[in-house]
């Protein structure tokens, strides 16, 4: 390869590359060759045919490129040069920025000719006598011209003047010029005549002007050689003028008006440039002007109408002209009337106005005004608040610095995204803040009405939280202030947390439900098997791997701990050390992750320094005593003890018992507990709400720790402490006689000292079966678990103190003020009665009878004068109004709430009349009868004392209406609000538990109670197993819980039969069912059954087996064994934890269990031996609820009922000619046949627990073919979902691919439960059906012998479809005189007579329809016009 020539190298070594460059014979980069002119001849003209060399030119031709230029219509337009110097950044590559701009290489390079310079004048320089010519000064040049208008120096203008000042002597003269034109009228030159006048004056003055012109204005010839040039010009001047006088005057003024526009359009100059060529020079103008009046002289000579023919034009010309002018100074008049300043020509760089550069500088428009049905961009001030579209806001609000929308005030999210990405540091930190506040005014829900669609859920989806990500690891201060603000905003609800602490005292309110998103990804079918360990370490698996965007997608707080947002706050508290708002902001959001799940508490635990950094700097025991000065206002909170810090430390000690017990022992919090605890905070060196609040968090830390059986001991030093607070409580009665915010902040101290006594005195009740456990030697292989260091002889004296205060408590109730402000302490003691009480029964040093006098003293003396108060009466009267069962609407998520971000829904707060708010009776009324159990667990003689409870109307309208709309939709807020009060439904049931047994008027309560607990059963929430477990075993199988097993039922279900008021007849009974169960009548099935009972409930209670894990932890939770509880927060809710068809459930995890065998390829011969009495238990309880409890059966649709149902006959082979299974099960089918039931059967719609109905239906008709012996019982379960308005599908899988069944479908008519006008209406409309059907009849795989039922439908169908006359499609039409025809020809004259005179169905017939005698007339000649014209067409073919 050659080199190039280098910088520094001589003219040898020139030399030398060019011997090289010839030796090695390579072909040239350009090529030079001769190429003939166009306008001189042909292309493909020899050397011969050319001129002499003279003329010649040098043509470069570059390869790839064309020789002639592609069209530009319009011309590219020219940039000015401030334009193209536009900012360039450093990184950008010249190269790319050069292909963006370049539009075609032709229009740079194309065809190189060389300018022809053979006609341009060579001048000599002047001899002189000096050795350098003359020069000359400025001042020598007395006349100065300015030429052009733009920027020229001094010696530019000089020397402007003197050329023009030469061109001036050089021209002649103005007279000369006068004579020469003159004469040119009276002796036309070569190119005019006498005949071009007329058309020149009819032509307007400036067409005049070129018409009679002599020579080309703008064609000069320059360039195209000195032989021929001017002739050339000539000659293209002479054809010009010969297209313009064959042109009308229309023709002229339309492609003169296109041309000037596509000029405009291309660059405005150039019109000025090809006009400045018509005007020459100041003879030139002269002459022009002496033609022009001669021309309007002989115009004004013509007749009227040719003047005004002539007039228009010009005018219109004119106008023409006039626009294009206007549109040239446009943007300069412009410019003159918006600027609000006008620029001068005296400014410097004024002179020419670029307006577009200036445009900024104008008014703006004003705002639409009137209401437009098209939304708009919504714009946001600068405190977040949503700005009208039509607001006209001053300029000087600085809401205006955007360029979309400019007459409108505010910011759009989009470019609140842009500035937030703005190098300024301010721009930054704005977009931010102004970005928080729109997220925190929108879930306050004050957007919902305003604008359409959720503002966090777009701002999620633009990647909001990401962006705050980002922001936060910015190195500036305020911006990473302004991103923890915007952070809190997104995550935290202050609301929330203000009633997670309200709510923190009620019964089992210390634990709650992660704030886990319930809508997380489905997991896949595989995971199904797994256990619960391994589901969810397979799920953290998953987690670990997937990107954090698609993490935080279904979930914010963990896609920001895969962040390591933990690390980041860390290093703020510790290093940056933020203003007290922003270390505020950061434990709302540690608070906020800390309830998320207990796999993040363990994250924030495990983080190194964090939990360090907030002991260590907002929960010291010593600070500056100048904080508690009135007015101080502080910079720091680090070194401070504040609250925030505490509560965050006790939602952490909730996640675990591990956590709490690392919290104690590393981070020493019993030290510190101690210190916030033994000081009164009156005299803790705080501001007094802050120190209230903190004596406050820090009693609920001890509580939950003491929840766990941990932190007892600090129960012996503070001892003193504790007795002090209760003998002080009393005096807050006293205090609330005037309500104030710093006596609820009282109260909830106080609640938080009797929640911790409760838990300490639930751990010291179970201190001496620990100890008798851990001394025995039976023990020895179990764990070993220490008993807490506290004893119950510390505890029982503390009762006498509580007890006081509740008596004078309750003598306040009738008086509202006073109550609502002291009913969250006196919840907290009932409460605490029903503990001590409980724990006190069980203490081995406890005398029985002193344990139940004491609660007859506490009966007679405090609760029975209570329950006659007229004040409880009106509790009872409130529970419906604020029940959140009665009212769905009060669980309903709040307006800008995503699944992504649990929250409870209480922003803005709860209406007083609402389960948690200010007035609801649920609290204190289920602390009440929590107490009420108790006693009456423990002393089963005071029951029938307590029977008042159950006889409120208030209570029993609310038991009436709480199961009759069902519970709402699963989601973080209506389970937090939910279990609160299946909790109080618990407690009415266990009371009439306990009723049942003891009071024998209880039976008129028993039905409302029964269907309660079934309600309940479909309700109940994951931690509360328990609960569960305790309904099933007392109250759901429980016989007296069923009265109309004794009070006639069983004979009321027969006579109603014997009525006919809502059976069908009785499917034949196989042999075995024949023999045993001759006399089983319905009545007789559910005495059967009821007897049963226990056996029923034995069967429910092993199927349940699988939550026994579950059940231990609820149990533990409930019984109060702290020394056995993991955690305060409850399992993850995805729904109720028994599914709403938990009465199939034995059958369905049998049929289960024979489906997952055959799935993996087994064959399952090992059922369970009692299988029988499973499916008929099973069956049996089902009958009882569809008979006695219909109305709680309501809430699982009629067609998973009948699926379950279906299930009998896939599991076990021939199971279900078993006789009492198949008795039942027959008994159940005439109940989900009933005309009610019929209507509300829907097969097309998902069915819950079923993937596809279509393919259990396929499994079923397989299992008829293999299994069913013609069973009718069977039959029909495969005929009902045939009916006509049911998917297609489900017919053509019968006539289509299963259509041996047709054989054993001997469903007798008379037999048949449905009616059959359900499967021949509306007439089917399926040709491939229709085919079939016909196609069965024909072939006789369908009879009615075999399957009466189908043969009657399919010949309904068919017989409506060969008459319908209907107008259809050309296909359908043929098919149905064709099925005609070949009905005509059939040889079978039954099948032939059925399908012809079909008439009506009739049940009372053997054939189940009835015959025409004769056809109808119409039917007749329809049929003759059908068979004649068949017969015309082959007649022909019969005579050839």
């Amino acid at each position: 390869m050659l080199s190039r020539p280098k910088p520094g190298e001589s003219e040898a070594d020139l030399l030398h590359f060019q011997n090289q460059f010839l030796a090695a014979r390579a072909s040239p980069a350009v090529k030079i060759v001769k190429k003939a002119d166009k306008r001189r001849g042909e292309e493909g003209s020899t050397d011969a045919e050319r001129p002499t060399l003279q003329d010649s030119k040098d043509v470069v031709t570059l390869d790839d490129f064309p020789d002639i230029l592609p069209a530009l219509t319009p011309a590219p337009p020219k940039k000015s040069k401030i334009r193209s110097a536009c900012v360039h950044f450093e990184d950008e590559d010249p190269e790319e920025r050069l292909e963006s701009h370049d539009q075609h290489i032709t229009a740079v390079f194309s065809k190189i000719i060389e300018r022809d310079t053979s006609a341009v004048a060579v001048t000599m320089p002047v001899p002189t006598g000096g050795p350098f010519p003359r020069t000359f000064h400025r001042s020598e040049i007395k006349s100065e011209v300015k030429v052009g208008s733009g920027r020229k120096s001094i010696f530019a203008q000089k020397m402007a003047a003197r050329r023009a000042a030469e061109k001036a002597a050089a021209a002649p003269s103005a007279a000369e010029c006068l004579r020469s034109r003159s004469a040119a009228p009276d002796a036309p030159g070569p190119e005019g005549s006498a005949g071009e006048a007329p058309l020149s004056s009819v032509r307007g003055d400036k067409a005049g002007d070129f018409l009679t012109s002599q020579r080309p204005c703008l064609i000069t010839g320059e360039g195209l050689g000195r032989q021929k040039s001017e002739q050339e010009a000539q000659a293209i001047h002479k054809e010009n003028l010969e297209k313009l006088r064959s042109m009308s005057e229309e023709e002229i003024l339309q492609e003169q008006e296109k041309l000037l526009a596509q000029l405009v359009l291309a660059d405005s100059s150039l019109v000025a440039f090809l006009k400045s060529r018509r005007g020459g020079n100041e003879g030139q103008k002269k002459e022009l002007k002496m033609e022009q009046n001669r021309l309007e002289q002989f115009v004004e000579s013509l007749p009227v109408a040719q003047h005004g023919v002539g007039s228009s034009r010009a005018m219109q010309e004119s106008g023409l002209e006039e626009s294009v002018r206007k549109e040239e100074n446009m943007k300069v008049e412009i410019a003159d009337d918006d600027l609000p300043v006008k620029p001068k020509k005296e400014w410097i760089h004024m002179d020419n106005v670029e307006f577009e550069k200036l445009e900024w500088m104008k008014d703006l428009p004003s705002p639409r005004q009137k209401k437009t049905k098209k939304g708009m961009q919504a714009r946001f001030s600068l405190k977040g608040e949503l700005i009208p579209a039509d607001a006209d806001l001053p300029t000087h609000l600085g809401l205006h610095h955007h360029g979309e929308e400019a007459e409108r005030a505010g910011y759009s999210l989009q470019e609140l995204f842009h500035l937030s990405r703005s190098q300024v540091i301010q721009q930054r930190t704005l977009a931010l803040q102004v970005l928080g506040r729109i997220v925190q005014k929108a879930r306050a829900g004050e957007f919902a009405s305003s604008l359409k669609g959720s503002i966090v859920r777009l701002l999620l989806d633009a990647g909001f939280l990401f962006l705050l990500r980002f922001s936060l690891d910015d190195a500036v201060d305020n911006v990473m202030a302004a991103s923890v603000g915007a952070l809190q905003a997104l995550l935290v609800s202050l609301d929330d947390e203000k009633y997670l602490d309200w709510t923190f005292s009620w019964y089992q309110g210390m634990s709650v439900f992660p704030f886990v998103p319930n809508n997380e990804e489905e997991e896949e079918e595989e995971e199904e098997e797994l256990n619960g360990t391994e589901k969810s370490q397979d799920k953290k698996l998953k987690d670990e791997n997937k990107p954090d965007p698609d993490v935080a997608r279904y979930d914010v707080v963990k896609g920001l701990l895969k962040t390591r947002i933990q690390h980041r706050l860390r290093y703020i508290l510790e290093v940056v050390r933020p203003v007290p708002t922003v270390v505020l902001d950061i434990l709302n959001i540690l608070t906020h992750v800390a309830r998320h799940s207990s796999e993040a508490c363990s994250q924030l635990l495990d983080c190194p320094r964090l939990i360090e950094t907030v002991v260590r700097e907002f929960l010291p025991t010593q600070w500056d005593p100048q904080v508690a000065e009135p007015g101080c206002l502080l910079t720091s909170l680090h070194g401070v003890a504040c609250a925030p810090a505490m509560k965050f430390i006790r939602v952490l000690a909730s996640g675990g018992r591990n956590v709490t017990a690392r919290l104690f022992n590393k981070f020493e919090m019993k030290n510190r507990l101690s210190r916030f605890i033994a000081e009164d905070p009156r005299d803790l060196l705080l501001p007094r709400e802050e120190a209230i609040r903190l004596s406050t968090e820090a009693f609920r830390l001890w509580a939950v720790a003491a929840g766990y059986g941990q932190a007892c001991d600090l129960y012996r030093d503070l001892y003193p402490v504790l007795v002090r607070i209760l003998q002080s409580l009393p005096e807050l009665l006293s205090a609330c006689c005037g309500k104030s915010h710093m006596t609820e902040l009282s109260v909830q101290r106080a609640t938080a000292v009797v929640t911790l006594l409760t838990h300490v005195t639930q751990t010291a009740g179970y201190t001496a079966e620990l100890q008798a456990k851990l001394s025995s030697n039976s023990s020895e292989d179990s764990e070993q678990i220490p008993p807490p260091p506290v004893a119950w002889n510390q505890v029982s004296g503390l009762q006498p103190f509580l007890e006081a205060s509740l008596k004078k408590f309750l003598q306040e109730i009738s008086q509202s003020e006073t109550w609502q402000t002291l009913q969250p302490l006196t919840t907290t003691y009932m409460i605490y009665l029903a503990v001590y009480y409980s724990a006190w029964s069980q203490q081995p040093s406890v005398n029985p009878i002193d344990c139940l006098e004491e609660l007859e003293r506490l009966t007679s003396e405090v609760l029975q004068p209570l329950l006659s108060q007229p004040a409880i009466q009106s509790m009872w009267d409130l529970l419906r109004p604020c029940s959140a069962l009665c009212n769905p609407l009060s669980c309903s998520p709040a307006p800008e709430s995503v699944f992504s971000i649990a929250s409870l829904s209480c922003t803005g707060g709860k209406p007083p009349l609402s389960l948690v708010g200010s007035k609801s009776p649920f609290p204190f009324l289920t602390a009440l009868l929590f107490l009420i159990n108790s006693i009456t667990r423990i002393h089963k003689g005071l029951t029938s004392k307590y029977s008042s409870v159950l006889g409120f109307r208030g209570l029993k309208d609310y038991l009436r209406q709480s199961w009759q709309t069902g519970p709402p939709s699963v989601t973080p807020s209506s389970a937090w609000i939910l279990r609160h009060e299946y909790h109080l439904q618990y407690f009415v049931l266990a009371l009439a538990r306990k009723m049942a047994d003891t009071c024998p008027d209880y039976t008129q309560h028993a039905s409302l109670h029964h269907t309660v607990a079934m309600a309940l059963l479909s309700c109940l929430l994951p931690g509360s197993e328990h609960l569960v477990y305790e309904v099933l075993v007392d109250l759901a199988f429980n016989p007296e819980f069923l009265p109309e097993g004794k009070a006639g039922g069983p004979e009321a279900a027969d006579f109603s039969d014997i009525l006919h008021l809502g059976t069908s007849a009785k499917l034949a009974q196989p042999g075995s069912a024949a023999a045993f169960f001759s006399k089983a009548t319905r009545g007789f099935l559910l005495r059967e059954s009821y007897q049963n009972l226990p056996l029923i409930r034995s069967c429910y209670l092993s199927h349940f087996i699988h939550l026994q894990p579950t059940l231990m932890r609820s149990q533990a939770s409930y019984q109060g064994q702290n020394y056995l509880i993991r955690s305060m927060m409850l399992p993850e809710v995805k729904g109720p934890i028994l599914p709403s068809d938990w009465p199939f459930f034995p059958l369905i995890s049998l049929y289960n269990k024979v489906t997952n065998a055959e799935t993996r390829g087994a064959v399952l011969n090992s059922l369970p031996h009692d299988l029988v009495n499973t499916v008929t238990w099973n069956l049996q309880w089902v009958l009882l609820l569809e008979t006695w409890r219909a109305k709680t059966m309501q809430s699982i649709p009629t067609a998973a009922k009948l699926a379950r149902l279906m299930c009998v006959f896939l599991t076990g082979g021939d199971l279900f000619l078993e006789a009492p299974i198949h008795c039942y099960t027959a008994a159940l089918l005439s109940v989900y046949c009933q005309p009610k039931a019929l209507d509300s059967l829907n097969l097309d719609v998902p069915l819950p627990g079923l993937a596809s109905f279509h393919d259990l239906y396929i499994s079923l008709l397989e299992q008829f073919e293999g299994v069913s012996f013609g069973d009718p019982l069977f039959g029909v379960f495969v005929l009902l979902p045939l009916q006509k308005r049911f998917n297609v599908h489900l017919r053509l899988s019968v006539f289509g691919e299963h259509t041996s069944i047709l054989r054993a479908l001997g469903v007798p008519l008379q037999q048949f439960p449905v009616p059959l006008e359900r499967y021949t209406f509306p007439p089917e409309d399926n040709l491939n059906l229709l085919r079939l059907y016909f196609r069965t009849l024909v072939t006789g795989a369908l009879c009615h012998n075999w399957c009466p039922v189908l043969y009657v439908v399919a010949v309904a169908h068919v017989n409506s479809f060969i008459f319908s006359q209907e107008s259809t499609t050309q296909e359908t039409d043929a098919a149905r005189k064709s099925m005609l025809r070949k009905t005509w020809l059939l040889v079978d004259e039954f099948l032939k007579k059925h399908l012809l005179y079909y008439r009506l169905l009739n049940a009372e017939s053997p054939l189940g329809f009835d015959l025409y005698e004769q056809l109808p007339p119409m039917r007749l000649k329809y049929l003759q016009m059908v068979t004649q014209k068949e017969n015309e067409e082959n007649a022909p073919a019969l005579v050839s």
